[in-house]
Protein backbone atom coordinates (compact mmCIF):
# COMPACT_ATOMS: atom_id res chain seq x y z
CA UNK A 1 0.00 0.00 0.00
CA UNK A 2 1.36 3.45 -0.92
CA UNK A 3 1.91 6.27 1.59
CA UNK A 4 -0.86 8.30 -0.08
CA UNK A 5 -3.29 5.39 0.35
CA UNK A 6 -2.41 5.03 4.01
CA UNK A 7 -3.07 8.76 4.62
CA UNK A 8 -6.47 8.57 2.92
CA UNK A 9 -7.44 5.55 4.98
CA UNK A 10 -6.46 7.15 8.28
CA UNK A 11 -7.41 10.84 8.08
CA UNK A 12 -7.42 11.26 11.85
CA UNK A 13 -3.87 10.18 12.47
CA UNK A 14 -1.88 12.34 14.99
CA UNK A 15 -0.04 14.31 12.26
CA UNK A 16 -3.27 15.56 10.74
CA UNK A 17 -4.73 16.40 14.15
CA UNK A 18 -1.59 18.38 15.01
CA UNK A 19 -1.81 20.34 11.78
CA UNK A 20 -5.46 21.11 12.48
CA UNK A 21 -4.53 22.29 15.99
CA UNK A 22 -1.90 24.66 14.56
CA UNK A 23 -4.38 26.11 12.07
CA UNK A 24 -6.98 26.60 14.83
CA UNK A 25 -4.41 28.27 17.06
CA UNK A 26 -3.37 30.65 14.28
CA UNK A 27 -7.01 31.57 13.60
CA UNK A 28 -7.61 32.21 17.30
CA UNK A 29 -4.52 34.42 17.56
CA UNK A 30 -5.61 36.42 14.50
CA UNK A 31 -9.10 36.93 15.94
CA UNK A 32 -7.63 38.07 19.27
CA UNK A 33 -5.32 40.53 17.51
CA UNK A 34 -8.23 42.07 15.58
CA UNK A 35 -10.29 42.40 18.77
CA UNK A 36 -7.36 44.02 20.60
CA UNK A 37 -6.89 46.53 17.78
CA UNK A 38 -10.57 47.48 17.88
CA UNK A 39 -10.47 47.87 21.66
CA UNK A 40 -7.41 50.13 21.45
CA UNK A 41 -9.36 52.63 19.37
CA UNK A 42 -11.89 53.22 22.14
CA UNK A 43 -9.99 52.33 25.30
CA UNK A 44 -10.26 54.59 28.30
CA UNK A 45 -6.97 56.38 28.76
CA UNK A 46 -5.39 59.19 30.70
CA UNK A 47 -2.78 59.68 28.01
CA UNK A 48 -2.89 59.96 24.25
CA UNK A 49 -2.04 62.65 21.76
CA UNK A 50 -4.14 65.63 20.93
CA UNK A 51 -2.41 67.07 17.92
CA UNK A 52 -2.76 66.30 14.22
CA UNK A 53 -0.54 65.60 11.28
CA UNK A 54 -0.55 65.86 7.50
CA UNK A 55 -2.70 68.65 6.07
CA UNK A 56 -4.88 69.27 9.13
CA UNK A 57 -5.30 72.90 10.21
CA UNK A 58 -5.10 72.48 13.97
CA UNK A 59 -2.19 72.89 16.31
CA UNK A 60 -1.34 71.39 19.67
CA UNK A 61 -0.51 73.62 22.61
CA UNK A 62 2.87 73.51 24.28
CA UNK A 63 1.41 71.51 27.17
CA UNK A 64 0.58 68.68 24.75
CA UNK A 65 -3.01 68.46 25.97
CA UNK A 66 -5.14 70.91 23.99
CA UNK A 67 -5.39 71.23 20.21
CA UNK A 68 -7.04 74.31 18.68
CA UNK A 69 -8.23 75.57 15.28
CA UNK A 70 -8.11 79.23 14.13
CA UNK A 71 -11.54 80.83 13.74
CA UNK A 72 -11.47 80.98 9.95
CA UNK A 73 -10.57 77.28 9.55
CA UNK A 74 -13.09 75.62 11.85
CA UNK A 75 -15.70 73.11 10.68
CA UNK A 76 -19.20 72.67 12.03
CA UNK A 77 -19.88 69.91 14.50
CA UNK A 78 -22.04 67.08 13.13
CA UNK A 79 -25.58 66.32 14.23
CA UNK A 80 -25.38 65.46 17.92
CA UNK A 81 -28.90 64.60 18.96
CA UNK A 82 -30.82 61.77 20.52
CA UNK A 83 -31.94 60.40 23.88
CA UNK A 84 -30.24 61.37 27.10
CA UNK A 85 -29.34 58.99 29.91
CA UNK A 86 -32.47 60.11 31.78
CA UNK A 87 -34.80 59.38 28.84
CA UNK A 88 -35.25 62.90 27.48
CA UNK A 89 -34.38 64.19 23.99
CA UNK A 90 -31.49 66.58 23.31
CA UNK A 91 -30.15 68.33 20.23
CA UNK A 92 -26.82 70.16 20.69
CA UNK A 93 -27.76 72.44 17.77
CA UNK A 94 -30.34 74.05 20.05
CA UNK A 95 -27.45 75.60 22.00
CA UNK A 96 -26.15 77.56 19.00
CA UNK A 97 -25.18 81.02 20.20
CA UNK A 98 -23.58 79.52 23.30
CA UNK A 99 -20.14 77.98 23.77
CA UNK A 100 -20.68 74.24 24.17
CA UNK A 101 -18.32 71.86 25.95
CA UNK A 102 -18.76 68.26 24.79
CA UNK A 103 -17.31 65.62 27.11
CA UNK A 104 -17.23 61.97 26.01
CA UNK A 105 -17.23 59.69 29.04
CA UNK A 106 -18.17 56.30 30.46
CA UNK A 107 -19.08 55.28 33.99
CA UNK A 108 -16.46 52.50 33.76
CA UNK A 109 -13.65 54.92 32.85
CA UNK A 110 -11.14 55.78 35.61
CA UNK A 111 -9.85 59.05 34.07
CA UNK A 112 -13.48 60.12 33.50
CA UNK A 113 -14.05 59.82 37.25
CA UNK A 114 -10.92 61.84 37.94
CA UNK A 115 -12.01 64.77 35.75
CA UNK A 116 -15.73 64.75 36.66
CA UNK A 117 -15.42 67.17 39.60
CA UNK A 118 -13.49 69.61 37.38
CA UNK A 119 -16.27 69.70 34.80
CA UNK A 120 -18.91 70.17 37.49
CA UNK A 121 -16.99 73.13 38.99
CA UNK A 122 -16.30 74.90 35.68
CA UNK A 123 -19.83 74.27 34.40
CA UNK A 124 -21.34 75.94 37.46
CA UNK A 125 -18.85 78.82 37.31
CA UNK A 126 -19.34 79.66 33.61
CA UNK A 127 -23.03 78.94 33.17
CA UNK A 128 -23.93 82.65 33.38
CA UNK A 129 -21.31 83.44 30.73
CA UNK A 130 -23.12 81.46 28.05
CA UNK A 131 -21.21 78.18 28.40
CA UNK A 132 -23.23 74.97 28.16
CA UNK A 133 -21.79 71.57 29.06
CA UNK A 134 -23.08 68.38 27.41
CA UNK A 135 -21.87 64.84 28.04
CA UNK A 136 -21.85 61.93 25.62
CA UNK A 137 -22.03 58.72 27.62
CA UNK A 138 -20.64 55.77 25.67
CA UNK A 139 -19.86 52.06 26.09
CA UNK A 140 -22.31 51.73 28.97
CA UNK A 141 -24.66 48.86 28.11
CA UNK A 142 -27.49 50.44 30.08
CA UNK A 143 -28.21 53.85 31.56
CA UNK A 144 -28.27 52.92 35.26
CA UNK A 145 -24.48 53.06 35.78
CA UNK A 146 -24.35 56.40 33.93
CA UNK A 147 -27.15 57.87 36.06
CA UNK A 148 -25.41 56.63 39.22
CA UNK A 149 -22.13 58.20 38.02
CA UNK A 150 -23.76 61.61 37.55
CA UNK A 151 -25.47 61.40 40.94
CA UNK A 152 -22.19 60.48 42.65
CA UNK A 153 -20.26 63.40 41.15
CA UNK A 154 -23.05 65.98 41.18
CA UNK A 155 -23.31 66.36 37.40
CA UNK A 156 -26.32 68.52 36.56
CA UNK A 157 -25.82 69.12 32.82
CA UNK A 158 -27.35 66.63 30.33
CA UNK A 159 -25.62 63.67 28.72
CA UNK A 160 -26.58 62.02 25.43
CA UNK A 161 -26.72 58.22 25.64
CA UNK A 162 -24.52 56.71 22.92
CA UNK A 163 -23.69 53.13 23.97
CA UNK A 164 -22.24 52.04 20.61
CA UNK A 165 -20.33 55.23 19.76
CA UNK A 166 -22.47 56.19 16.73
CA UNK A 167 -22.31 59.89 17.54
CA UNK A 168 -18.51 59.82 17.65
CA UNK A 169 -18.42 58.31 14.16
CA UNK A 170 -20.30 61.30 12.72
CA UNK A 171 -17.24 63.55 13.03
CA UNK A 172 -15.23 64.06 9.84
CA UNK A 173 -11.83 62.44 9.60
CA UNK A 174 -9.00 64.96 9.75
CA UNK A 175 -10.93 67.24 12.08
CA UNK A 176 -10.75 67.55 15.84
CA UNK A 177 -12.82 64.43 16.43
CA UNK A 178 -13.30 62.69 19.78
CA UNK A 179 -11.39 59.48 19.15
CA UNK A 180 -10.60 58.50 22.74
CA UNK A 181 -12.40 58.14 26.04
CA UNK A 182 -12.38 60.60 27.66
CA UNK A 183 -12.39 63.28 24.98
CA UNK A 184 -13.45 66.91 25.30
CA UNK A 185 -14.44 69.33 22.54
CA UNK A 186 -15.24 73.02 22.69
CA UNK A 187 -17.72 74.35 20.12
CA UNK A 188 -17.73 78.08 19.46
CA UNK A 189 -20.89 80.20 19.36
CA UNK A 190 -21.44 79.24 15.71
CA UNK A 191 -21.39 75.54 16.52
CA UNK A 192 -17.91 74.96 15.06
CA UNK A 193 -15.19 72.82 16.66
CA UNK A 194 -12.65 75.17 18.22
CA UNK A 195 -10.59 72.94 20.54
CA UNK A 196 -10.09 69.34 21.61
CA UNK A 197 -8.40 67.29 24.29
CA UNK A 198 -7.94 63.50 24.25
CA UNK A 199 -6.94 63.34 27.90
CA UNK A 200 -8.60 63.73 31.26
CA UNK A 201 -8.53 67.45 32.04
CA UNK A 202 -7.57 69.26 35.21
CA UNK A 203 -9.71 72.25 36.13
CA UNK A 204 -6.85 74.54 35.09
CA UNK A 205 -6.52 72.97 31.65
CA UNK A 206 -10.27 73.00 31.11
CA UNK A 207 -10.37 76.73 31.87
CA UNK A 208 -7.34 77.25 29.62
CA UNK A 209 -9.20 75.45 26.83
CA UNK A 210 -12.22 77.71 27.17
CA UNK A 211 -10.51 81.06 27.75
CA UNK A 212 -9.69 82.00 24.12
CA UNK A 213 -13.14 80.95 22.88
CA UNK A 214 -14.81 83.01 25.60
CA UNK A 215 -12.78 86.03 24.45
CA UNK A 216 -14.02 85.76 20.84
CA UNK A 217 -16.65 88.14 19.56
Amino acid sequence: MSAASRVSLFPDRPLNRARGHVRSRRAALFTAAVAASALALTACTSGGTSGGSGDTNFVTGTDGVIATVPQGERVAAPDLSGPTIDGKQLDVADYKGKIVVINVWGSWCGPCRLEAKNFVAVSADLKDQGVQFVGINTRDGETRPAVAFEKQYGVTYPSLYDPTGKLMLRFQKGTLNPKAIPSTLVLDRQGRIAARSLQALSEDNLRKMLKPVLAEK
